[in-house]
């Protein structure tokens, strides 16, 4: 059954413009085929399309079908966007189907991209939701500097994921089940000395995600899996 991502529909028993014209459009769909729904906060919606003319996809709402969280506590991954914006997008997506509930952006020392334009992440996201089928859309938010960002309280565990010398735990083993988990992921060129002090200094754990290089994309979509299965 096909999954339309509709945040208002307690307020207006309606497909948003762009998801009626996919409805009625490409899927063809008519007055009196089933579909099903999702507000993005936790909720499907199994409905009956009673109108399907032009732009307009009008629903009954039959069952409302919640949906319980799929871990505990909240992942929220922060990372420096890379300089290609595909691979970006491609963590955006894959992290969503594995389950997330939180991105930031990080404007780091090293970063190789200052800037970004969340509209197309946040349409990835939703299509991610729809797909995966969770009925909770990741927070998105926007661009922020570093050092504002980690001395901001956040409540739950912290860590910094580094490639710079010492002994590090990895994530996994220092990870406690029921608790929030926010985890950095700096740029291809890493977090600079003084990102990793300032981090420390503010409560966040330097941890390791293995052996390997990762790219920044990889890597962050790694920690989103190690809390993810760790917190299921």
């Amino acid at each position: 059954m096909h999954v339309f991502y509709t945040p208002e529909i307690l307020c207006r028993a309606e497909l948003p413009e762009e998801e009626a014209a996919h409805a009625i459009r490409v899927l063809r769909l008519q007055t009196g085929d089933s579909v099903m729904l999702t507000d993005g906060v936790g909720n499907f919606y199994r409905a009956t399309i009673t109108t399907a003319t032009g732009k307009r996809c009008l629903v009954r709402i039959d069952e409302v079908l919640p949906q319980p969280p799929l871990w505990d506590g909240h992942i929220h991954i922060a990372m420096a966007p890379t300089k290609n914006m595909d691979r970006t997008e491609w963590f955006a997506e894959k992290a969503t189907e594995i389950g997330f509930d939180e991105l930031t952006f990080l404007n780091c020392r090293y970063s190789e991209r200052r800037v970004i334009k969340c509209e197309r992440i946040q349409k990835i996201l939703v299509s991610a939701i729809k797909q995966s089928l969770k009925a909770r859309l990741p927070r998105l938010n926007e661009m922020t500097d570093f050092t504002r960002f980690v001395t901001q309280p956040h409540i739950g565990q912290k860590f910094i994921a580094h490639c710079r010398e010492g002994e590090k735990p990895l994530l996994r083993d220092v990870l406690v089940a029921g608790q929030d988990a926010l985890v950095l992921i700096g740029p291809e060129g890493d977090f600079s000395e003084e990102e990793v002090l300032l981090a420390e200094q503010n409560g966040f754990q330097p941890i390791s995600l293995g052996r390997s290089r990762l790219r920044t994309e990889t890597a962050a979509l790694v920690a989103c899996h190690v809390v993810n299965i760790n917190k299921q």
